[in-house]
């Protein structure tokens, strides 16, 4: 497994990241537990998860993680992320120094650890100003609770803004952005790397294989049956089987993932992984499986890197669809654009 610096700071993490959100919803806590052992032992030393992934249940099962193995924590970097609702009252969510004080402390108990080494914002909170979640954060870096801090699903405005207030204020930095980015999401490509590059932000992608649409698994005009994703829900979230099945670009990109797989004599999976592990600023990408066979395929990653030949195919079939404006058309310098 390689490493790669936690975006602008001195902690390495492995560049392939165990993500928890299926953690005691889509994997019970013995087969969590199998793929936190497995993890670890293929060299993965970064695990992300959130308080209200199975609403706080996954924290918990990584805490029990911990405790029944002396040691373990000092050899892993551990993420989680605050902001969505854990209660009823109007103040049980978003990213205040009221709910964010509790909501830490919360997590901290759950996970059974006296610090957390990437604490994130999970999203935007429009009603709480960004200086005040930042103020926070440096208190709570300064309190030893927090080592580093980090975002999710922020636009580029919203990123910009946190980076130079943190940086205007004196306040802590921020190190890392979680956004979705695949082959088939490249829309961050428009903004959020520029932003990322320009202020030395971490990129950790979420779904880099696009809900399993990269892997193979889904067909033309067949609606997904069985357990998986989709077959248990194929309208589920922005992987939805319907919109992406209509678009000819989805089969595009699928049948040229396969190409490249075919050819290298590796799965799917593996190559999408790949592809995205080595895009500008990605420190670690974030591995969804729920099950240990899952797992061992997308670990077979690690240290996989694409020729330039096998790059520029992926590219060329992912292009996003871009606006006349302000991205693209008559009068937009076209080297200015990431992609």
């Amino acid at each position: 497994m390689e490493h790669r610096p936690l975006g602008p700071t001195g902690t390495l993490v492995s560049t392939l990241c165990l993500g928890a959100m299926t953690f005691g919803k889509e994997s019970d806590e013995k087969t969590s537990h199998a793929l936190l052992d497995r993890f670890v032992e293929r060299g993965g030393n970064f695990i992300d998860t959130a308080d209200v992934y199975s609403q706080g249940r996954s924290e918990e099962i990584i805490g029990r993680w911990f405790a029944a193995r002396p040691g373990v924590r000092d050899r892993v970097v551990l993420a989680t992320k605050g902001r969505f609702p854990m209660g009823d009252g109007p103040n049980d969510l978003g990213l205040s120094r009221t709910y964010l004080t509790r909501a830490l402390d919360a997590s901290l108990r759950r996970l059974g650890v006296e610090a957390i080494d990437l604490y994130q914002a999970h999203a935007w909170d429009p009603l709480t100003p960004i200086e005040e979640t930042l103020r926070f954060y440096d208190d709570a870096v300064r309190a030893g609770k927090i080592r580093y801090v980090g975002v999710s699903n922020f636009v580029g405005w919203q990123l910009q803004k946190a980076a130079t207030l943190a940086e205007v204020r004196g306040l802590t930095p921020i190190a890392t952005l979680q956004p979705q980015y695949n082959l088939i999401s490249r829309d961050i490509e428009f903004e959020l790397v520029d932003v990322c590059r320009n202020e030395g932000v971490g990129i950790l992608p979420w779904s880099p294989l696009a809900g399993g649409w990269l892997t193979g698994k889904y067909r033309r005009d067949e609606v997904p049956t069985g357990a998986t994703r989709l077959g248990e829900d194929p309208e589920r979230g922005m992987e939805a089987y319907a919109p992406r099945n209509a678009q000819e670009r989805t089969w595009r990109i699928v049948d040229t993932v396969r190409q490249v797989a075919e050819a290298r004599g590796v799965s799917m999976a593996q190559v999408a992984l790949a592809w995205v592990a080595d895009r500008p600023m990605v420190t670690s990408v974030i591995l969804g499986a729920r099950t240990l066979e899952q797992l061992d395929d997308n670990l077979g990653a690690a240290g996989l890197h694409l020729s330039e030949s096998e790059t520029a195919l992926l590219d060329e079939a992912s292009t996003p669809t871009v606006a006349d404006y302000p991205y693209g058309g008559p009068g937009v310098d076209q080297r200015s654009r990431s992609f």
